[in-house]
């Protein structure tokens, strides 16, 4: 091989070098900037391949999705100047990424300082002009809603849309929570005694009167038993009556003999009565027929 293909594969190599050089791959979920000399050039790429001036031309990438700040827990006075820990955190993401690169140097982590920043004295703001209600439950959404657009009137300089911004968490400061647990306890305890004793006094009130309702009931219920009781009673001496005034030598005759047969029941029993008394009147007139 001579001179001069030789010289020829090298300068093709170069130029293919060069070629690979110039070329660059933006991703649909990137912001691509071209810089020159520290200088931007143009920051306008669509997804694809693009081209750059090689060894010239340096191009730097940038999250095009959505990004989540967690901003430290910080705390804030309210207009009763009552302190509150407000942990909160902001949905973010560049929209300008020329302006981002300009104005925190295409720091990511600076621009999450810068935005935590900005929200901390939004959050201030806006809770030192509410009480503790307001803060917790009355305003909540009024409150979010006008945060992410002061954050946003604030960040329009940085080239980032401030998507939502939301409360996780609002803690009363350690000193504070003790205090106030405790007496919430002590107003539940209060709470807890005042029901019991209410469950106490209607416990006895319903005892004296199922032991009233028991009372009447059972005197009820003897006064009936006595009722029916008397009524058979009257009718069993209504019938041994009307059996008695039909026959009375023959109803005469059946008490006698029931009365020998419960009298001679046991053998060891002894009777000791006149030969010619009433008992003995039936045997007496048996042995006189005889």
């Amino acid at each position: 091989m001579g001179n001069k293909q030789t010289f020829q594969l090298v300068l093709a190599v170069i130029v293919f070098m060069l070629f690979l050089a110039s070329l660059f791959t933006v991703q649909q979920t990137e912001y691509a900037l071209k810089l020159r000399f520290g200088k931007v050039v143009s920051a306008d790429f669509d997804p694809g391949l693009n081209f750059k001036l090689p060894f010239v031309d340096r191009i730097r990438y940038f999250e095009r999705r959505i990004q989540t700040l967690d901003a430290p827990p910080e705390r804030f006075l309210t207009s009763e100047k009552k302190n509150l820990i407000v942990d909160s955190f902001v949905k973010w993401r560049i929209v300008n990424v020329e302006k981002f690169y300009t104005s925190v140097g295409g720091n990511e982590l600076r621009a999450g300082q810068r935005l935590a920043e900005i929200i901390a004295g939004v959050l201030r703001s806006k809770i030192a002009s509410r009480t503790i209600k307001e803060v917790v439950s009355g305003d909540r959404a009024e409150i979010m809603s006008s945060i992410a657009e002061d954050t946003q009137k604030n960040a329009d300089g940085m080239g980032i849309k401030v998507v939502d911004v939301r409360i996780k968490q609002i803690d009363l400061p350690q000193e504070v929570s003790q205090s106030v647990y405790k007496r919430m306890e002590a107003e539940r305890e209060r709470v807890a005694k005042d029901l019991r004793s209410r469950g106490e006094a209607e416990a006895v009130r319903i005892q004296a009167d199922a032991d009233r309702q028991k009372i009447v009931l059972l005197a009820e219920a003897h006064r009936k038993s006595e009722e029916i009781r008397g009524l058979g009673d009257a009718e069993s001496a209504k019938i041994y009556a009307d059996a008695f005034s039909q026959d009375k030598e023959f109803y005469s005759l059946y008490r006698s003999l029931n009365a020998y047969e419960k009298t001679f029941n046991n053998k060891s029993d002894v009777l000791v009565v006149e030969p010619d008394s009433e008992f003995f009147k039936y045997f007496n007139q048996s042995k006189q027929k005889d």
